[in-house]
C-alpha cells in the first residue's frame, strides 16, 4: 500500500518518493488523458520523458493510484458539500412553509373563533351577512377598488407597487389557500415544493426550490419565456421605464398557442416590475394591465382570446454557498368560457398549469444549472444548448402547423364537404426557406407551398402516456401502407415529402438518443426511415426522422404527451429546415387514474380479431370510473403549388386513416366496460390464453413436481390465468425453436424486460443474456428438452432498454400441449431487479 501527500509519494517500505513541479506536470497531464495507464503506457511515458527517467514503474503506478484516490476523495467531498447545500436550502424552505401554515391556522381559529360568537349573539336570518363579510375579507383585500391611475410614470409605478405587494402575499403569505400538488411530495431529491390553489379566482400554482444559479441569472432566464415556455409565441417589450429604486417598468404583449384546434390562442396585455428587495432578494412580478387598473390599453388582436394574469411572479433570494432560492407564483384566468364545454377543464385546472409552467420554468432552471456545472460531457452532451434548440424548434413548428395562424402565412383551403379534416396552406418566404429537396436519381424540385391537414377527436378512457408509447413503438400500426404507395406515385409528378410515411417498421435502426432532460421528462432521438417503398418509386436518399417525445410519466398530474417528428437527412445541420409533424394527447381529468404502464396485454389479438376479443389485459387492469382526453393531430407536406388540388386530397385522407387506426388501437388500450358492482367481466381472457396458462402450470407440477401457483383445484381457468399473470416473479414464454422468440410474459416479466406484450415478439432469448449467461444457457439447453426442466444459476440480463437485470436463480421447463409435445419454454427469474 502507498499514500500519496502534495508532491510526494509514501512506498510500502516508508520512503519519500519526491517529484519535482515539472515531473508533477508531466504526470498531471498524462492523467487528464488516461486516469488509468496500464504497465505499457506508464513504460512508455518514462521513455518519452526525460524528466522521469529516474522514477521506477512501481512509483509512477503508485502516483497514479493516489492520483485517482485524491480525485475521488475530491468529488465525493464536493457532492456532499452540494447535498447538504441542499439540504439547508430546503429545511428553510420548508421552516418558512410550516410558519405560513401555522399563521394559517391562527387565522382559521381566529374565523372559528368569531363564527361561534356570532352564533350565539346575533339571530340565524342575520348570520349570512356577517359569515360572508368575514369569509371574503381576504379576498376584498385582493379586490378592492383602487382610485384610477393614469399612464403617466408616477401611475404606472403605483400600479406596479400594488402588483409587488399582491404578489408576495401569494409567494409567502396566505393570500392564497395552497394545498400540495398531487404527485409532487418535497424532499432532498424532489424538484422542489410544489403547491396548487383551492378556491381562487382562476387558476394558480406556486413552487419553491433551489437552483445553482445566481439571482440575475435565474431572471433574466425566467423572463425570457420564449426560451423555457414552450406554448409562448411572442414576447414584445414595447416599453421600459426606469424607477427611483433602481427597477424597471416594462409594458409586454405576450401570446400563447392554443393546445388543440378546437380552442383559439391566448394573449395578454402586462406590467411587469423588476426591483431589489431591502435584504437583497430579486423580485420580478406582473400582472395583466385592464380597465380597473387605467393603464396604457392594447386592442383586441384578431384570432386571439385576451386572458388576465392575475399578480405573479418570482422571488429571488441568493443562497448561502452558492445558487438561489426561488418562490414561483403563476395566476392566471384564462376565460375557459372561450372554448366549448368539454375543453375546460385543460382552462380551470391549477395542476395543468403547474405543469405546462411552473414546474417547467423550475425544471428549465435546474437544467441550465446542471449544464453549468457540468463541463466534460462527451458527444452531443457537449452542445445542450443545441439540443435543447432543436428540441424547441420541433415544438414550436408543431404549434406553429397547429395554430395556423393568418399572420404566418396561413390560409384554410374550402372543406371537401366533410369537417373532420382541416387543411391549410402555407407560401410564406420565411416559411419554405430552405426546404430544397434532392432526390437519388439527381431530379430536384423547389417545394414552394406547405400544407398542413389537422384534426382532433376525443379518446375515453385511454392514458395519454400509454397510448403515446404505443404509437412512439409501433409506428406501423397507425401508417398507412396505401397512402405510402399513393404519396410514392406523386413524387413521380413532383416531389412532396409525406411525414411519417416511408417508416414501416419502427424496429428499425435507432441512430442516437439525443437527449435527455434533468427530471427525463423529454426523449429527443433519430430514427432511420425505412427504405421500403415500391421499386420505380422516386425516393430521397439517406433520409431519417428527429423526434422528440414528451410525457411519458403517467404518474404526473396535469401533464400532456406529445411525440412529434421531422424528416430530415444524413448532412442535418443544427439550422437546418424543419416541418414537425405528430400528436398531442391532452388529459381532460383533474385527477390522476392508477394504471400499468403495461396495459397493453392483449393488443395483438384485438388488433387482429377486434375489441371482442381483447379481455385479458383489459380485464386485468379495471380502471375505475371513465376519463377523457383529446388527441390533436398535425401533419405538414410540402410541396409544388401545381401539385395543390391532389396533394390536399392525400392530406385529408392521410390524416383521416391515421384518425381511424387510433381509434382502432385505443380501443384496444382502453380497458373493458365494467359490471354493475364495479368488478371484472368474465370470462377473462381468449380460450387461447387459458388453454397457455393451464399448460404452463401443469408442466410446471409435472416436471418439477411441486404446484407453480397456489390455487383450489376447484378454480377454473380464469382464476388460473389471473393468478399467473400477477405472479410476483418473472414468467416468460420462448418458442421452442433453433433461435428462441419470446411469445409471453406476464405483468412482472413484461416489466423486466421493459416492454409490452405486442413488442415482446421482437426480442429474442439470446438478446436478454449476457456472455456468463449465455455459456450457461447453451449448456442447459440440451437437458431442459431431454428431462423437462433446468435449473440456472443467478446472473444478469439485459432488459430491452439494455438496462442490466440481477437475478437470483432462474428455472425452466418445457411447457407441454394436449398432445404431449413440446409447445414452448417457459422461464421463471425469481427476485430479480434493476442494477
Amino acid at each position: 500500500m502507498a499514500s500519496c501527500k502534495d508532491g510526494k509519494s509514501v512506498l510500502d517500505n516508508g520512503k519519500y518518493v519526491r517529484y519535482t513541479p515539472e515531473q508533477v506536470e508531466a504526470l498531471e497531464r498524462l492523467y487528464h488523458d488516461c486516469p488509468k495507464p496500464s504497465s505499457m503506457r506508464r513504460q512508455q511515458l518514462i521513455r518519452e520523458c526525460h524528466i522521469l527517467s529516474n522514477i521506477e514503474p512501481k512509483q509512477i503506478k503508485v502516483w497514479f493510484q493516489n492520483r485517482r484516490c485524491r480525485e475521488k476523495q475530491r468529488k465525493e467531498s464536493s457532492r456532499l458539500q452540494a447535498v447538504n447545500r441542499k439540504l439547508t436550502a430546503m429545511n428553510k424552505l420548508l421552516m418558512e412553509e410550516n410558519d405560513r401554515l401555522q399563521k394559517q391556522v391562527s387565522q382559521l381559529v381566529y374565523e372559528n373563533g368569531f363564527f361561534r360568537r356570532q352564533s350565539h349573539s346575533t339571530p340565524l336570518a342575520t348570520k349570512d351577512t356577517s359569515c360572508e363579510s368575514v369569509v371574503t375579507s381576504g379576498q376584498h383585500h385582493m379586490t378592492s377598488q383602487h382610485p384610477p391611475r393614469d399612464a403617466s410614470p408616477a401611475g404606472l409605478l403605483s400600479i406596479a407597487e400594488e402588483t409587488l405587494t399582491e404578489f408576495l402575499s401569494k409567494a409567502t403569505g396566505t393570500a392564497v389557500e395552497w394545498v400540495q400538488m398531487p404527485g409532487m411530495k418535497p424532499g432532498p431529491d424532489s424538484i422542489g415544493i410544489i403547491a396548487i390553489s383551492h378556491g381562487c379566482t382562476g387558476v394558480a400554482a406556486r413552487a419553491c426550490g433551489l437552483v445553482g444559479l445566481e439571482p440575475t441569472r435565474v431572471s433574466e432566464i425566467l423572463k425570457d419565456r420564449l426560451s423555457w415556455f414552450r406554448d409562448c409565441r411572442a414576447v414584445d417589450v414595447l416599453n421600459v421605464l426606469p424607477t427611483a429604486n433602481g427597477g424597471t417598468i416594462e409594458l409586454l404583449y405576450m401570446q400563447l398557442y392554443a393546445p388543440t384546434t378546437l380552442a383559439p390562442a391566448r394573449d395578454f396585455w402586462l406590467l411587469r416590475y423588476t426591483t431589489v428587495m431591502d435584504d437583497g432578494s430579486l423580485v420580478v412580478c406582473e400582472r395583466s394591465l385592464g380597465n380597473t387598473q387605467n393603464g396604457p390599453s392594447m386592442p383586441p388582436v384578431q384570432n386571439f382570446v385576451r386572458a388576465e394574469i392575475l399578480p405573479s411572479g418570482y422571488l429571488i433570494r441568493p443562497c448561502e454557498g452558492g445558487g438561489s432560492i426561488i418562490h414561483i407564483v403563476d395566476h392566471m384566468n384564462l376565460e375557459a368560457w372561450s372554448v366549448p364545454e368539454v375543453l375546460r377543464p385543460l382552462y380551470e385546472s391549477s395542476a395543468v398549469l403547474a405543469q405546462k409552467t411552473t414546474v417547467a420554468a423550475l425544471r428549465y432552471l435546474r437544467q441550465i444549472a446542471q449544464e453549468v456545472s457540468q463541463t466534460n460531457v462527451p458527444n452531443w452532451g457537449r452542445r445542450p444548448a443545441a439540443l435543447r434548440a432543436l428540441s424547441q424548434r420541433l415544438s414550436r413548428g408543431f404549434n406553429d402547423a397547429l395554430n395556423g395562424l393568418a399572420d404566418e402565412g396561413w390560409s384554410m383551403l374550402d372543406s371537401d364537404g366533410m369537417d373532420d379534416v382541416t387543411v391549410l396552406v402555407n407560401s410564406s418566404p420565411d416559411k419554405l426557406m430552405g426546404l430544397n429537396l434532392s432526390f437519388a436519381n439527381g431530379f430536384s424540385s423547389i417545394s414552394n407551398v406547405i400544407m398542413c391537414a389537422k384534426a382532433s377527436m376525443l379518446l375515453q378512457n385511454v392514458p395519454p402516456a400509454i397510448l403515446l408509447r404505443f404509437l412512439r413503438e409501433h409506428r406501423s400500426e397507425w401508417a398507412d401502407n396505401n397512402i405510402d404507395a399513393y404519396a410514392a406515385a406523386a413524387i413521380k409528378v413532383g416531389p412532396c415529402s409525406l411525414p411519417g410515411a416511408r417508416v414501416g417498421n419502427f424496429g428499425g435502426q435507432v441512430i442516437l438518443p439525443l437527449a435527455h432532460t434533468v427530471e427525463h421528462e423529454e426523449l429527443l432521438e433519430v430514427i432511420k426511415l425505412d427504405a421500403h417503398s415500391p421499386e420505380d418509386a422516386i425516393m430521397p436518399r439517406d433520409m431519417f426522422l428527429m423526434q422528440l417525445c414528451s410525457g411519458m410519466d403517467e404518474t404526473a398530474v396535469g401533464t400532456c404527451a406529445e411525440l412529434v417528428f421531422a424528416p430530415i437527412d444524413a448532412s442535418f445541420a443544427d439550422d437546418a429546415p424543419l416541418l414537425p409533424s405528430g400528436f398531442r394527447i391532452l388529459s381532460l381529468e383533474s385527477g390522476k387514474e392508477a394504471s400499468s404502464p403495461n396495459r397493453t396485454l392483449d393488443l395483438t389479438s384485438a388488433l387482429e380479431t377486434g375489441p371482442a376479443e381483447n379481455k385479458v389485459a383489459n380485464d386485468l387492469h379495471t380502471i375505475g370510473g371513465t376519463s377523457r382526453s383529446v388527441m390533436t393531430i398535425a401533419f405538414q407536406f410540402a410541396f409544388e403549388s401545381h401539385m395543390q388540388e391532389s396533394v390536399a386530397s392525400m392530406a385529408r385522407q392521410y390524416v383521416r386513416s391515421i384518425i381511424s387506426s387510433v381509434q382502432r388501437v385505443a380501443l384496444a388500450l382502453s380497458p373493458s366496460h365494467l359490471g354493475s358492482h364495479g368488478g371484472l367481466r368474465l370470462p377473462l381472457g381468449t380460450p387461447e390464453a387459458h388453454t397457455l396458462a393451464r399448460w404452463i402450470c401443469q408442466s410446471y407440477r409435472c416436471f418439477l413436481g411441486v404446484e407453480l401457483l397456489k390455487l383450489n383445484t376447484d378454480q377454473g381457468s380464469e382464476s388460473i390465468l389471473k393468478s399467473l399473470w400477477h405472479h410476483s416473479d418473472a414468467i416468460i414464454c420462448c418458442s421452442a425453436k433453433a433461435l428462441p422468440v419470446f411469445t409471453f410474459a406476464n405483468q412482472a416479466g413484461l416489466d423486466m424486460l421493459e416492454t409490452t406484450l405486442v413488442a415482446l415478439q421482437d426480442i429474442t432469448l439470446e438478446k436478454i443474456f449476457d456472455d456468463h449467461g449465455k455459456k450457461n444457457l447453451c449448456t442447459e439447453f440440451p437437458q431442459i428438452m431431454q428431462q423437462g426442466f433446468a435449473c440456472l444459476q443467478g446472473g444478469i440480463c439485459l432488459s430491452s432498454m439494455s438496462r442490466p437485470i440481477s437475478y437470483e436463480r432462474a428455472v425452466a421447463w418445457k411447457v407441454m400441449n394436449e398432445e404431449d409435445t413440446a409447445h414452448c419454454i417457459c422461464f421463471m427469474f425469481v427476485n430479480w431487479s434493476f442494477v
